[in-house]
């Protein structure tokens, strides 16, 4: 996400549309993002929820209180920063609704490229709105909270824990929450049935691949699931359940910490971009990240959308690589430390 809605978040404020909260409040931050600047007389103490790794590591690196999920009640006020998945989007509404006093005020913005315009109107049909600001290419609005959490039991009634496959729980916001993703379903169709030892999933999601690992090779003694989305992960630990395998699972962001462990194999699917544009070093990162954790001889089997160049990385990175199998979209490499 740009800097530009979290601009657009503080912009009430700062047009004084909104009452700055005062020193001794506590104010509750849902989706935060790193690189906010707060107003000036903004004197409540912050506390800040976020579920992905990086933006976790940079806020905490800032000296923010910051948690992955979030907690505790009774705020003075709450603040959400939208993005691009609607329902997550109203699931943290319903947390800040739950979360805050009533009369506590509740400011929620994002980009117009990102839906909010609709976002308002939906919340709007729930809770009166106090107004809206426009700024920065998003939209800001505001609401007091409730005498009762009527509109919160309604946001998490249309957005339910969803069930893929009749197997999978995930939820709004996480990597192809609504289905297996394509390119999983290729890597899984083509990794071989022998697996063995110690095994890991990086970027493991909500634990698709790695269910597959362990369900197809009996023989693999343990099983290490990374993720860098939380909330993901903690699905991951209710997809994966009973497994022959010991199963550990590590909230890690690849391409800044260090794996300690080393592994007889390595399977992913690994993210490509982390706004709407192409960007191939991540998954060069996770490549690199891999080769470091694996043994001597141990084996990488990885998908990728067709037209990003990782053949380079993995013939620098490895003994040896080879695509296994391709489709319209996506090929599948084995490589080999």
């Amino acid at each position: 996400m740009s800097a530009e809605p979290l601009k657009t978040l503080f912009h009430p404020f700062e047009a004084e549309a909104v009452s700055l909260p005062r020193k001794g409040e506590r104010v509750l931050f849902l989706g935060a993002e790193p690189g906010f600047r707060l107003p000036a007389g903004f004197d409540a103490a912050l506390h800040l929820v976020q579920g992905f790794r990086p933006h976790f590591r940079a806020l905490q690196g800032a000296g923010f209180t910051v948690t992955p999920g979030p907690e505790g009640e009774g705020f003075d006020a709450a603040l959400v920063l939208a993005g691009r998945h609607r329902g997550q989007n109203e699931l943290r509404i319903a947390d800040a609704i739950e979360r805050v006093r009533p009369g506590g005020s509740i400011v929620v913005a994002g980009a117009k490229d990102d839906g909010i315009a609709s976002l308002r109107k939906r919340i709007d049909e729930l809770v009166p709105l106090d107004g809206h600001l426009p700024k920065h290419h998003g939209i800001a609005f505001w609401f007091h909270r409730p005498a009762d959490a009527a509109a919160a039991a309604a946001l998490r009634a249309a957005n339910p824990a969803l069930l893929v496959e009749k197997k999978f729980r995930t939820a709004p916001g996480m990597f192809s929450f609504d289905k297996i993703d394509a390119g999983s379903r290729l890597l899984v169709d083509n990794l071989p049935g022998d697996l063995r030892g110690s095994v890991a999933d990086f970027c493991a999601g909500w634990g698709y691949v790695a269910a597959e690992v362990a369900a197809r090779s009996p023989g693999i003694s343990a099983l290490d699931l990374y993720e860098a989305d939380f909330d993901a992960l903690e699905a991951a630990k209710g997809n994966l359940g009973d497994t022959a395998a010991e199963a550990n699972f590590f909230w890690v962001d690849l391409l800044s910490e260090p794996v300690e462990r080393r592994y007889d194999a390595i399977v992913m699917n690994p993210p490509f971009h982390r706004s709407r544009a192409a960007e191939p070093e991540i998954g060069a990162g996770m490549i690199r990240a891999a080769a470091k954790a694996l043994k001597p001889g141990g084996r990488l089997f990885m998908v990728a959308n067709r037209q990003l160049p990782y053949e380079p990385v993995l013939a620098a990175a490895f003994s040896s690589h080879a695509e296994i199998a391709r489709d319209g979209m996506f090929k599948v490499f084995a490589a080999r430390r």
